[in-house]
Parts: structure tokens; C-alpha cells; sequence
């Protein structure tokens, strides 16, 4: 038996799909970007003409996208402790990694914060102006 869920703060999926999904004990979360909810803002983008990206702060979407994937677990009866394994999609592999990497460990490194296991990857582009999306499973009881 599976449960979907969706969370009513973080940002909106952009897709017909839910924030997360439950199966035993494992809980998948469909990719999450740094997106604001009820609003099409990207924290530390910076859009021209057509929707180009001028520029983009990659510590800004770190700290969003943390904070959104939190939101997804919580209302989904998990917690940020809960994170068994990560996969990152960064569009700038050459100029965000070092920065996303100095930042994860405000996350996820310490004897109170979960060190899951990680895989980074380097993408063409992802369906919204953002810079990084994240891919979690947690492990819940």
C-alpha cells in the first residue's frame, strides 16, 4: 500500500505529481527545487528578458531547497533525521559545486543531523529557471 502527500508549504510541484510518496517504510520525494510557494520567485535569480537567467546565487537556492525539502517531510510525518539518501541535480557543476558542497554540511553532517548517502550530477537544465534540485528518500517508522 502507498500514500502520496502533498505539502501545503512548500513550493508547488510543476507537474502532475505529489510532493512524496509513502511505500512501507520508505518515503520518496519527487525532485524539489528552491522555488517560493504561490509565487513563480527562485531565491537569488535574477531573470532578464524572456526568462533568461542573468545570474543566480547558489547558496541562496541551497539554503531554499533545504528548507523546502524539510517542509515536504514534515508534513509527510518524517523529519529531516529521517534522510537515508540524496541525489543532486546542479545545472553548473564547474561554478555551484564547490559552494553547494562547503553548505551541505549545515545540513547534514554532525552528530544531530543525518549523513545520508549522495549522488551529484550535472544537468542540461531543469523545468523551472533554478540551478539545483534535490531527490530524497527517507527511511520512517
Amino acid at each position: 500500500m502507498d500514500q502520496s502527500f502533498e505539502s501545503k508549504r512548500a513550493a508547488e510541484p510543476v507537474g502532475a505529481f505529489p510532493h512524496a510518496k509513502r511505500v512501507g517504510n520508505l518515503l520518496f520525494l519527487s525532485g524539489i527545487g528552491p522555488r517560493v510557494r504561490g509565487s513563480k520567485e527562485i531565491p537569488g535569480v535574477i531573470l532578464g528578458e524572456g526568462g533568461r537567467v542573468i545570474s543566480h546565487d547558489i547558496e541562496a537556492q541551497c539554503h531554499a531547497v533545504f528548507e523546502n525539502v524539510r517542509l515536504v517531510l514534515e508534513d509527510a510525518g518524517a523529519s529531516w533525521n529521517d534522510i537515508v539518501d540524496v541525489t543532486v541535480f546542479l545545472t553548473d557543476m564547474k561554478n555551484d559545486f564547490a559552494v553547494f558542497n562547503r553548505i551541505y554540511p549545515e545540513y547534514f553532517a554532525g552528530p544531530e543531523k543525518p549523513n545520508p548517502t549522495r549522488t551529484t550530477v550535472e544537468v542540461g537544465a531543469l523545468p523551472t529557471p533554478i540551478a539545483i534540485e534535490l531527490k530524497v528518500i527517507a527511511a520512517i517508522k
